[in-house]
């Protein structure tokens, strides 16, 4: 069974930046693209930033492009998500997540996932 497991949250200021992994272990998620979600209190769970199997096939939400950048290593199993110019709106648990390859390229919806980690809180505060 596929685990994933999110690390390097924490509490940062406005305008900080912040990089997010994703390990995977218990199987090989190379050939699943690979999601990045957030969740704050109070509101839906909505995807943030996405990459295809390859690497070569992003997804942004508007809300960070341009400020945020999702990639994988070489191998596929680990991800990561590197975020700049954090707002406080950025504050949130967020998770990664796995789809297997029927799902598509770079799937954006919740339901499209498969593999999810337990999340990361991210604080943007002063």
């Amino acid at each position: 069974q596929v685990q994933l497991v999110e690390s390097g949250g924490r509490l940062v200021q406005p305008g900080g930046s912040l990089t997010l992994s994703c390990a995977a272990s218990g199987g090989d998620v190379s050939s699943h693209a690979m999601g990045w979600f957030r969740q704050a209190p109070g509101k839906e769970r909505e995807i943030v930033a996405g990459i295809s199997w390859s690497g070569r096939n992003t997804y942004y939400a508007d809300s960070v492009k341009g400020r945020f950048t999702t990639s994988r290593d070489f191998a596929g199993n680990t991800g990561h998500l590197q975020m700049t110019n954090l707002k406080p709106e950025d504050t949130a648990v967020y998770y990664c997540a796995a789809a297997v390859p029927m799902r598509g390229n770079v799937p954006t919806t919740t339901d499209s996932y498969d593999y999810w980690g337990q999340g990361t809180q991210v604080t943007v505060s002063s």
